[in-house]
């Protein structure tokens, strides 16, 4: 059981809930949040992520490139879990993600939006096809520089607009605004993972964002996808009816502190190595942002009916 928490990367379960709690916060401030699309939508999002980490463990250990990785230990690289039990594995979290969406689906479109449920379920197999192509296959397309693009689109739009969506089954525009925040934090975060095997991705070709800019300019990408989030956030806010553009409507914004402690930590980092323990600080910093902008619509209010 060890080796396969390990190969499910827990810690990265945190980061890839966080736009699937925004939209819950976002849809409880509209007056429209629903307990079973809420708690469907976080085991979706939940049996996506193990299965893309599962298909990373594997598609990496295949092109060889976790051989002399910095960090976490690798399951199929290590040779803790074979290769064949690993691909045996992702076919069942196939199975597993495609019931969870199919009854995600259910309870948000039938009978009375079967338009939506057919989008959102290509949208939901788009999704499982994306989680295994980053490492897998032949071209995949985290190999390629266009990780960062992907990952701002599946964790950031489409969990948060199409997850608000699934409540509301209307699009506005300005939900682009959080969601784009999320999504730009979940690459500041696959952004520090790249800066960290920069060295290690250059030996195996693996083309990133990170490898590309290189060591200092992708310090400044860094800074970058660290602080567009309180802007674009801050002014989705002030876009809100009043009752969220009071002075609570801007409590998010404490964690600009921390993200500036953080970030000074980055500067200084003179090896690559170096970088991995921010990793988690900067994940849970997304978690807590997420979690205080939707406090900063509805407050406790969202918290005590869960509880409840």
């Amino acid at each position: 059981m060890k080796k396969w928490i390990l190969a499910a990367r827990l810690r990265t379960l945190p980061l890839s809930l966080s736009g699937l709690l925004l939209a819950g916060f976002i849809a409880k401030f509209e007056g429209i949040f629903r307990n079973d699309i809420f708690f469907l939508s976080l085991l979706t999002t939940l049996a996506f992520q193990v299965l893309s980490n599962f298909a990373n463990d594997y598609g990496d250990a295949v092109k060889g490139t976790d051989a002399n990785r910095i960090g976490e230990q690798r399951a199929v690289a290590s040779g803790l879990i074979t290769k064949k039990q690993m691909k045996i594995a992702i076919a069942i979290m196939i199975v597993v993600s495609l019931i969870c969406i199919s009854a995600l689906l259910y309870v948000s479109f039938v009978p009375d939006y079967l338009n939506y449920l057919y989008i959102f379920l290509g949208l939901g197999i788009a999704s499982i096809l994306a989680a295994m192509a980053y490492t897998m296959g032949k071209k995949p397309y985290g190999y390629i520089g266009l990780g960062d693009v992907f990952v701002f689109l599946f964790f950031g739009i489409l969990a948060v607009a199409g997850g608000e969506f699934l409540y509301s089954k209307v699009f506005r525009w300005e939900i682009l605004l959080p969601a784009a925040s999320m999504g730009l934090w979940s690459v500041a975060v696959l952004n520090l993972n790249n800066m960290r095997d920069v060295e290690n991705d250059i030996k195996n070709n693996k083309i990133t964002v990170a490898s590309k800019l290189g060591f200092d300019n992708s310090r400044y990408y860094q800074m970058a996808l660290m602080t567009l989030p309180f802007i674009l956030s801050a002014s989705y806010v002030t876009m809100l009816p009043s009752k969220a553009g009071k002075l609570s409507g801007f409590v998010f914004l404490i964690l600009i502190f921390f993200a500036n402690a953080i970030r000074r930590k980055i500067f200084a980092v003179k090896n690559p190595k170096d970088y991995d323990p921010f990793l988690k600080q900067v994940a849970m910093l997304a978690l807590f942002f997420a979690v205080l902008l939707g406090y900063s619509l509805v407050g406790f209010e969202f918290i005590d009916t869960l509880i409840r």
